[in-house]
């Protein structure tokens, strides 16, 4: 069992159930699925399989191509073209995939100082972009021809962004602190 699934039920449910003040299991909030998307913005055959391959690395399972839903002529782009790869994570890939993302990571993002906290979307999801692949320590830089940046969405089954931020800052997502919560004066 992955160590962020046991942190979910050894520490996060019980601190959840007293934080949020529920008394049935069921309604706690937990983690849905996690989507990886990275869109290219071009159709290149070449780089269209290089980040493929660097995705399913990342991620430990096969990406889906995205197919662009319409024709857009100043972007030289045909309704039908590859444009992007995403995959969908449940389960105990998600559970891995997260902490890899919390613990190895968004530690080595240069000048790191947190995932912003209001990057909810209102009914208990997270989205977080990163800039560049080569955070994680699966991709090897020497074969890396490009940098690519990359969306990574949490969904749960929180009913808001209070037990939602609740529940990933209980499972170690490195929120940035806000600027009211520095150092008091007086």
């Amino acid at each position: 069992m992955s160590t962020l699934k046991e942190r979910y039920k050894t520490e996060a449910r019980p601190a959840l159930k007293e934080k949020l003040g529920m008394s049935n299991p069921m309604q706690l909030p937990k983690l849905s699925k996690v989507v990886v998307n990275m869109g290219l913005g071009i159709a290149d055959k070449d780089a269209l399989k290089a980040r493929t391959g660097e995705l399913a690395q990342i991620t430990g399972q096969q990406p889906v191509r995205t197919r662009a839903r319409k024709s857009i002529s100043n972007f030289k782009l045909r309704e039908g073209m590859t444009i992007g790869a995403k995959v969908t994570l449940r389960g105990t890939r998600m559970y891995e995939f997260l902490d890899r993302l919390i613990n190895a990571a968004l530690p080595r993002i240069r000048d790191f100082r947190g995932v912003p906290a209001d990057a909810f979307d209102g009914k208990g999801n997270y989205s977080l972009g990163l800039k560049d692949q080569m955070i994680f320590p699966e991709v090897d830089p020497d074969k890396v021809n490009a940098s690519q940046g990359m969306n990574v969405t949490i969904v749960t089954s929180a009913r808001n962004d209070k037990e939602a931020y609740e529940l990933l800052a209980l499972l170690g997502m490195p929120f940035a602190k806000k600027k009211d919560e520095g150092v008091q004066v007086g």
